[in-house]
């Protein structure tokens, strides 16, 4: 089994925060603005204008003094900026014409980037962000961590990235072990309830007592030793198919955060959780889901 640095202090000094400017982007406000308290981050508003060619002009864009959408894209920022959801905060505004992943890696390189908040419902539906090769190209090459705040996440309970209940799932494999010293750090950070979870789906049933023992072996060895001083860790062994697996334990543990690794290489690289799985949990978790590239 790989080797985890399990020590890691996390530091969000820039947060990245997309909008399309509708309502439903309330929650990522609201999680960014979490952020930006606990840890004195500043907030960079994004927002991404697909450039239309003219007509008569097919291989140039239209000029800004005669685009509608930058214009009105212009007057949503200012307002944006201007929402009481961002008092209090260190916070900026980027406007950029061009396609959404170009722009996030343009921005996230520039500014140096320690987390992406992503609002995964917005005027496309939740297709917008989450679904299709540009959130797939942020889920796995963005350096930084990604925070998805999904359709059916509730505001936060508090002001502060305080997380009482954290699911951590990984399949053992270095990919999904990226992800654990941030499980960890913002666990220990919260004095958290953690839950270390291994799903193994189509294991008979001879087997799965076995499977489960030596699972949960190798799960309690990625607990620090001084664990138990900063945070309450405990192990859960899962046999169904891992999307399902990752929802129904966060529900039954109450969770408000979920933790996983994301392939970085092939999408359909199968040696540990891959983005189609990820796309799951974020689409039906009742809490954020931050992934992290492995």
């Amino acid at each position: 089994m790989p080797t985890v640095q399990a020590n890691l202090r996390l530091i969000f000094d820039n947060v990245l925060l997309p909008t399309d400017f509708t309502r439903a982007s309330t929650q990522a406000f609201a999680y960014a603005r979490a952020f930006a308290k606990s840890y004195g981050a500043r907030i960079l508003v994004t927002h991404a204008v697909t450039p239309h060619p003219p007509v008569f002009l097919p291989m140039q864009p239209v000029p800004l003094a005669f685009d509608a959408e930058w214009q009105e894209a212009q007057e949503h920022m200012h307002r944006t900026l201007a929402s009481p959801l961002l008092d209090d905060t260190r916070h900026a505004g980027i406007l950029e014409r061009g396609e959404l992943w170009n722009v996030l890696q343009d921005v996230a390189q520039r500014h140096s980037i320690d987390l992406i908040i992503l609002a995964s419902h917005g005027k496309h539906g939740l297709k917008k962000l989450v679904l299709g090769s540009a959130a797939e190209q942020i889920f796995r090459q963005v350096r930084c961590p990604v925070l998805t705040v999904g359709p059916e996440v509730p505001l936060p309970i508090v002001e502060t990235a305080t997380f009482k209940r954290i699911v951590f799932a990984t399949d053992f494999s270095a990919g999904s072990l990226a992800a654990l010293p941030f499980a960890l750090s913002l666990a220990e950070d919260s004095q958290a309830h953690l839950t270390l979870l291994h799903v193994r789906p189509m294991v008979p049933v001879q087997h799965q007592l076995w499977t489960e023992d030596h699972a949960k072996q190798n799960l309690a060895a990625l607990i620090p030793p001084d664990a138990t001083d900063w945070c309450q860790p405990a192990t859960l062994v899962s046999f169904e198919f891992p999307a399902e697996g990752i929802l129904h334990t966060a529900d039954a543990e109450g969770a408000d955060l979920i933790v996983m690794g994301v392939h970085k290489g092939a999408p359909r690289a199968s040696s540990h959780l891959p983005w189609a799985i990820a796309y799951e949990v974020v689409c039906h978790a009742k809490c954020p889901v931050l992934t992290v590239r492995g």
